[in-house]
């Protein structure tokens, strides 16, 4: 009797292996399939970070230009640390600090490119401190930009409005200074060997 169904019995033993086998791999796919839901959320907020910080130090340097217009061009400079820092309105056609002022379409092409190219890498931004570089990068950029196509004297050819002058060195603004930060902060994750997408590699 138990040699019959040991016998009867034999045939059924891949099917059980072979449920076996699929179950195994519903619960593989089940956590491979989770883990793939769960970086699409982080990757989700990493963007929202770097859009958020866009905004604020897009804002900051749009309103702290509108307040320079109206209450500081055609004015004495004030100073705030004696004659170290004062702020100043100056019109710049170049770009940061001053520089190159016979190129401001080239300037303004480059920082329409720098944009594009930042908003094509945010879908692939898995890491904060890259979201936070990207930021500012944009941020500064885009205030800018804005002056380049809406101030005199024409669109693509606008002045940047300047107003932070420390003693010897060039007068510049907020979206300037974001896009230095922004940059240094790029370099350092390099040499760390940190990538947008969030991966580290040792050279």
């Amino acid at each position: 009797m138990a040699e019959a169904e040991r016998i009867i019995g034999t045939p059924d033993t891949p099917d059980a292996d072979r449920d076996g086998r699929d179950r195994d791999a519903q619960e593989r796919t089940g956590t491979e399939g989770t883990a793939a839901e769960a970086e699409r959320p982080r990757g989700k907020r990493r963007v929202a970070v770097l859009f958020a910080v866009a905004v604020f130090a897009y804002a900051l340097d749009l309103i702290s230009k509108m307040i320079v217009v109206a209450k500081l061009e055609h004015h004495e400079p004030i100073e705030i640390v004696g004659d170290w820092l004062r702020f100043e309105a100056i019109r710049n056609a170049g770009a940061a600090f001053g520089f190159g002022e016979a190129f401001t379409v080239i300037f303004t092409v480059i920082a329409a490119a720098v944009i594009v190219v930042i908003i094509r890498l945010a879908r692939k931004l898995y890491s904060l401190p890259w979201a936070l570089a990207l930021g500012l990068l944009l941020g500064g950029a885009l205030g800018n930009l804005t002056d380049r196509i809406f101030r005199a004297p024409g669109v693509f050819e606008g002045a940047v409005v300047d107003f932070i002058a420390p003693k010897h060195f060039a007068v510049f603004n907020l979206a300037d200074s974001a896009i230095v930060c922004g940059g240094i902060l790029i370099v350092l994750l390099s040499f760390r060997g940190l990538d947008p997408d969030g991966t580290v590699h040792k050279d």
